[in-house]
């Protein structure tokens, strides 16, 4: 039997938005503004003055005219020509796959296990041995470094066609642009991992219990403070896995004849975890605010499928960044709807804690909406903590009852003191505790190297996805013999990214993704952009058809 709980069905009228943010929030084509009441205190992001929240240094806005921030904008299409040669060339992977494997059909039976249906059989498993396995070198490849700026790769080859990979010897040293280090915390150097290392020593390496039993200590007290100060709600909740965080979790707060909206491009642990409820999940199109209150107000009308009654309770999923895509959420139009139809709001911000608004708040903080407005916060600290693990974080009812409910604090063991020091350390850098403007330098990297990476992209006639302040960079590349060419190539000239493809995307959206860093100089970012220009013009992945600017773009 799953337990939940029923939230407060409304938010108090103190924490509702004013009804001049309602009335601009309604419009599908609406921008963001800054409250006038702080129009001082104001931070540029995406060429939009997004107001300082917890005070902090004024940052002047250019001409003292901030234009506005566009919420919704529409990507560049695949034209019919490289759509029609895109499922050409998965057809011929396909096609030589069945030939070869009706003359030759492969071994999937087990010894000794007669009467047994075989375990790996089906399309996946067809899929892996003749499209994946003929350029698995692009993917899982082994370090020997710390994946910062800079990061080490193991060098391999294969002497049967893929089935299996040896190593050279060789190590490669290339920039990092494929990992999840957006605040540049990921070191073995610095205040981070001096005070992890004290932590190891004074604590161990672990409790080797769940929270519930022995695993909870003053490590993570301290740190589900701080979380809780860092996003300005009521108490926090912190887990050893992020994954674990959103799969665990929601079990603990939806069950049957519950209501989901979930975004199409969730991810696959908030998708796993609205399985593991039993709620009933109805899908709308990606950040399409229109669609969502569409198929809510629908839903709701018409109750529950079978029995026709009303739901138990409603909520919105959503993430913060989409991590293919590059997309930040429109929030604002989300809260908008959460209010209107009385439902709750779920907010993954695993890609964007840390790495968007003016304090590192996430998409909230972006928006500059208050965080009360958003029923349940989920985040993770792998990406711009350089840690493991996640959090949720919200009322003290909710997280009240996580703490007595959630699997994952009766069966998960808890977060490894060193890494709970590693976060610890990492906030209060960003929330200019440790007495200098170290974060707040680190997020304006960050900023300023997203835009200038973005913009160089586009100008070389690269289709670039996503909005402009997200850090992760997705590259229409379409193709799969692209995606692995541009992997291979890009690691020979010294630059490490990530091929991403089918199944993982459409089949029409094969495309390179960057991940950009606060620890990137200008001149990495050159070298990327000069390596990709090269690599691109080999392979003809110049697909974009917009008119290229020829002013020179500022870093």
């Amino acid at each position: 039997m799953v337990a939940h709980t029923e939230l407060p069905a409304q938010v108090p009228n103190e924490k509702i938005l004013n009804q001049d943010q309602i009335a601009r929030c309604s419009d599908a084509k609406s921008f963001g503004h800054a409250r006038p009441d702080i129009e001082d205190a104001v931070y540029v992001q995406n060429g939009a003055a997004i107001p300082i929240q917890n005070g902090g240094k004024v940052i002047p806005v250019a001409d003292g005219k901030p234009e506005r921030k566009a919420r919704h904008h529409k990507e560049e299409e695949c034209s019919l020509f490289v759509a029609f040669f895109t499922f050409v060339s998965y057809g011929v992977l396909l096609l030589v796959g069945y030939i070869k494997e009706f003359f030759n059909p492969p071994s999937t039976k087990e010894k000794n296990r007669e009467g047994y249906v075989p375990l790996y059989i089906g399309f996946e498993s067809f899929y892996t041995r003749n499209v994946y396995r003929r350029i698995q070198d692009c993917w899982n490849r082994a370090i020997c470094s710390v994946p910062g700026a800079y990061i080490d790769l193991l060098e391999r080859y294969s002497p049967d066609y893929g089935w299996t990979m040896k190593l050279t010897g060789k190590v490669i040293k290339c920039i990092n642009v494929g990992s999840y280090n957006y605040l540049g915390f990921a070191e073995n150097v610095g205040q981070c991992h001096d005070d992890s290392e004290k932590a190891l020593k004074q604590h161990g390496i672990s409790s080797c219990s769940p929270r519930l039993e022995l695993g909870t200590g003053t490590l993570h007290r301290q740190l589900e403070t701080l979380v809780s100060e860092f996003l300005g709600v009521e108490d926090a909740i912190t887990f050893g896995m992020g994954y674990a965080t959103n799969v665990l979790n929601l079990p603990s707060l939806l069950g049957p004849g519950c209501l989901v909206l979930s975004d199409e491009f969730n991810h696959a642990s908030l998708i796993l975890g609205l399985r593991l409820s039993g709620a009933t999940v109805k899908v709308f199109r990606h950040n399409d605010s229109e669609d969502l209150e569409r198929k809510l107000r629908e839903a709701i009308i018409l109750g529950h499928p079978r029995t026709r009654r009303p739901w138990k309770k409603a909520m919105i999923v959503v993430e913060g960044i989409y991590s293919m895509e590059g997309t930040i959420c429109d929030l604002p139009n989300f809260i908008r709807i959460k209010k209107k139809y009385k439902t709750y709001l779920y907010v993954d911000e695993a890609h964007s804690i840390g790495a968007l608004g003016p304090n590192g708040g996430g998409v909230v903080d972006y928006y500059g909406v208050d965080p009360k407005e958003v029923d349940i916060q989920m985040g993770t600290f792998t990406k711009s903590f350089g840690a493991a693990g996640g959090y949720i974080a919200g009322s003290k009812e909710l997280i009240n009852h996580l703490r007595v409910h959630s699997h994952a604090q009766t069966y998960g063991v808890s977060m490894s003191p060193p890494v709970a020091q590693q976060i610890i350390t990492a906030m209060s850098t960003i929330m200019g505790r440790n007495g200098n403007d170290e974060g707040r330098r680190r997020i304006l990297q960050l900023s300023r190297n997203v835009k200038y990476f973005r913009q160089r992209l586009r100008q070389k006639g690269f289709i670039v996805y996503g909005h402009d302040d997200s850090p992760v960079v997705p590259m229409i590349l379409y193709l799969i013999p692209k995606i692995s060419m541009f992997v291979r190539e890009l690691t020979k000239r010294g630059v490490a990214g990530v091929g991403v493809g089918f199944p993982a995307t459409r089949i029409t959206g094969g495309r390179m993704r960057f991940c950009l860093s606060a620890a990137h100089t200008k001149e990495m970012l050159d070298k990327i952009l000069e390596e990709v220009d090269e690599v691109g013009h080999l392979c003809s992945a110049h697909y974009s058809s917009i008119p290229k600017s020829k002013e020179p773009i500022e870093w």
